[in-house]
C-alpha cells in the first residue's frame, strides 16, 4: 500500500498536476467549507459584481454542514455531502481560480470539463467517518452566512484531512478505473 501524499494549502497548477486519481492525500492548511445554500449566496455575490468572503484562488471547498460541536470540541461530526448539488455553480468558482473541492459522489460532466481547463482537482472524503474527518480539523470559525446555521461559511484549519483524489486535472476518474477494474468479460 503506497503512503499517503501530503499536500499543504492553497494549491498551485504544479500541486494539482502532480495529482492522479486513486491517490490518498493528507491535506494540511486552511480550506473552507460550503453547501449548496452558501454557493448560490457566492454566485449571487458575483452576478451583482461583489467579492466573495474569501479569496477563493488556490483553495478547496469542502462540502460540508457541519453537527454541532459538543463542549470542549472545535466541530462536531464534519463528513461530507453529495457534491452534485453544488455542480451548477461550480464551474464558476474553478474560472475564478478554486483549486478543489471535497465532498461525495460523482461530479457533473460541465464540472470535469472545467475543473480539466483550470488545473483543478475533485477528492472524496469517506461519508461515515466523520468523527473521524472531525479530528483533523483543528480550528473552525464562522465567516459568512451565520443565518444559514451548518451551512454557513466556515474556514478550517486541518492538519493530515484525509481524502482520496476522484478526479485530477488530466482527466483521470476514479469512478472510471473502478468500473473497468472490476468490468467482468461475459
Amino acid at each position: 500500500m503506497t503512503e499517503p501524499i501530503r499536500i499543504t494549502l492553497p494549491l498551485s497548477d504544479a500541486d494539482v498536476l502532480s495529482l492522479k486519481a486513486g491517490d490518498k492525500v493528507l491535506i494540511s492548511g486552511v480550506m473552507y467549507t460550503a453547501r449548496d445554500a452558501a454557493h448560490k449566496r457566492l454566485i449571487e455575490l458575483l452576478d451583482r459584481g461583489e467579492k466573495l468572503p474569501f479569496d477563493i484562488k488556490g483553495q478547496i471547498v469542502y462540502y460540508v454542514g457541519p453537527t454541532p460541536a459538543k463542549p470542549g470540541a472545535i466541530i462536531g461530526s464534519a463528513g461530507p455531502t453529495t457534491s452534485g448539488r453544488m455542480d451548477a455553480y461550480t464551474p464558476r468558482l474553478l474560472d475564478l481560480g478554486l483549486k478543489g473541492m471535497v465532498g461525495k459522489g460523482a461530479r457533473s460532466k460541465e464540472v470535469l470539463d472545467a475543473m480539466n481547463r483550470n488545473k483543478a482537482v475533485y477528492l472524496a472524503a469517506v461519508g461515515g467517518a466523520a468523527a473521524l474527518i472531525a479530528r483533523s480539523i483543528k480550528k473552525a470559525e464562522i465567516i459568512a452566512y451565520e443565518d444559514l446555521g451548518p451551512e454557513a461559511i466556515r474556514r478550517l484549519e486541518v492538519v493530515d484531512f484525509p481524502a482520496i483524489v476522484v478526479n485530477d486535472a488530466s482527466g483521470g476518474d476514479l469512478f472510471k478505473q473502478g468500473v473497468e477494474k472490476y468490468r467482468r468479460v461475459a
